[in-house]
């Protein structure tokens, strides 16, 4: 899903949701949620709209029905929307990302410089003020590298607490394979903690990983920094490869396109026939 670069403002009454809000939503705890913290704090998550070209002026609602009925029952006549450059609506909100940790903190460092209390934002979030100071205070100590490459991320705050404890640089080595195994786990963090060589910490761990020895331990550094490499290997040579799969997924397509091709291989070759049908299949399927 792509978006124009600006945010818009548009009336309300020129939205035209995609569903009825039933009023039995209206008296689940979610719906008074939302009406709490708009009604506190505004609209900390834009609406997505579309454009709809065959009547100027009026808009598709893709996602923020909740938030739309909300402010509508608030009396509210416009609100500010993210303008999406297609309206694939039926699959949006597969594709759309929830407010990770990190862009959860940046709202509420947002609302508080535009004035907003901590106390306000705890009552519309509906959550006690303890717990807002965390999420403000999220990413001290974190590289601003590994912010950016875990900014939609869904991390837990106790893991970014346990990226914190490492150099700058291991930080982006720790989210480098974090990304790679698509895990952001606390355990996973912790690990790649205990595999920390003591010269990256930013202090030495008060207690040892338990069950592993010396020489466990520096075997297990060893296989991590082996992990990095890979992983930068892997970047330098992804352009070129995924090129090369291309051009040779192109090439097998038009050779399929051959019927004479075709019968040839199935008469003789039909392991080979299948293999390539599988790989312009795998390849369409990624693309």
């Amino acid at each position: 899903m792509a978006f124009e670069p600006e945010v818009i403002e548009v009336a309300i009454d020129d939205i035209q949701p995609m569903k009825t809000i039933k009023a039995s939503i209206k008296k689940t705890a979610k719906y008074r949620q939302v009406t709490t913290s708009v009604r506190e704090v505004g609209i900390i998550e834009h609406l997505v709209v579309y454009s709809l070209k065959q009547v100027p002026g009026k808009f598709l609602l893709l996602d923020g029905h909740l938030r739309l009925d909300v402010l509508k029952s608030l009396g509210k006549r416009s609100v500010r929307c993210l303008l999406a450059t297609d309206d694939e609506g039926y699959t949006y909100n597969h594709k759309i990302s929830r407010l990770a940790p990190i862009q959860e903190h940046f709202m509420i460092l947002k609302a508080v410089e535009k004035g907003v209390s901590e106390e306000r934002i705890a009552k519309a979030l509906d959550v006690d003020v303890a717990k807002i100071r965390r999420k403000r205070n999220l990413l001290n100590g974190i590289d601003p590298e590994a912010v950016d490459m875990l900014k939609d991320k869904r991390i837990t705050p106790t893991a970014l607490r346990t990226l914190s404890r490492v150099v700058p640089d291991r930080q982006v080595e720790m989210c480098e394979l974090m990304t790679a195994a698509h895990n952001y786990t606390v355990p996973f963090a912790k690990a790649l903690l205990a595999a920390t060589p003591p010269s990256q910490l930013k202090e030495p761990l008060k207690k040892k990983l338990k069950g592993l020895s010396p020489e466990e331990m520096a075997r297990m550094e060893k296989e991590t920094e082996g992990l990095v490499n890979d992983i930068k290997l892997i970047k330098e040579s992804y352009g070129k490869d995924t090129l090369n799969l291309v051009l040779a997924c192109g090439y097998l397509s038009r050779l399929l396109d051959n019927g004479k091709v075709v019968h040839f291989l199935s008469s003789h070759y039909p392991d080979i026939l299948a293999e390539f049908r599988k790989i312009i299949a795998a390849t369409s399927l990624a693309a």
